[in-house]
């Protein structure tokens, strides 16, 4: 491990924590906004982002109970079980998410759905695509100094939201400045490709081993 006292360590794992908090309050917000946004404009990719900032939160949740069982010094066998338990529930939820938003995305192009322009979107996208990419820089730093490959794991994931906030961008950006109502669910078509990617990083359960 590179942290090489138990005092530098206890250190990270307090910042590693503050980082999880800040991402599971992020995306619950996040989530909430994107909703009702998607909801109001008809937005396939908006409302897809807002329902993926729900599963996000709840494998930050994973992230924070796993740190915590960490500074506990709770039986390492135990806390790797039932992490991966809940990591499969994470990337069943994502399949699913992934199923809706493809087939949402394709019936609203056959059928010529128009969603209507989202100023909050928009806002919102540029946000995440800023407290996104600090996150998962942040995260990868720590994961580096505790050996953590469940922490460096998780930065990938924050990584992955960094990406669906850019295709959101570009689908609700096109949509507005242009009247390219297609880019809307284009871009969720797109999302639906990392959405499953995530899922199956976390399925493997690459992130659940800690040094």
């Amino acid at each position: 491990m590179t942290a090489t006292t138990t005092g530098e360590r206890r250190g990270l794992l307090r910042r590693a924590l503050r980082l999880e908090y800040l991402t599971v309050g992020w995306n619950v917000v996040e989530g909430l906004v994107a909703v009702t946004a998607g909801i109001a404009a008809g937005s396939v990719a908006l409302l897809g982002f807002g329902i993926d900032s729900f599963v996000e939160s709840a494998s930050g949740s994973v992230m924070i109970w796993r740190l915590h069982a960490e500074r506990r010094a709770e039986d390492e066998e135990r806390v790797e079980q039932v992490e991966q338990r809940a990591r499969r529930l994470v990337a069943a939820s994502l399949v699913l998410l992934a199923v809706y938003i493809g087939w949402d995305s394709v019936t609203s192009l056959a059928a010529g759905e128009r969603p209507e322009p989202s100023p909050v979107g928009i806002a919102l996208g540029l946000a995440s695509i800023a407290v996104m990419r600090w996150l998962a820089r942040a995260k990868r730093a720590v994961g580096v100094a505790l050996g953590s490959r469940a922490m460096a794991a998780d930065a990938f994931q924050t990584d992955a939201c960094f990406w669906l906030s850019v295709f959101l961008i570009i689908g609700i950006g096109a949509n507005a400045l242009v009247g390219a109502w297609w880019a809307d669910p284009l871009a969720a078509l797109a999302m639906t490709a990392l959405i499953g990617r995530e899922a199956l990083e976390a399925w493997r359960g690459e992130e659940a081993e800690a040094s």
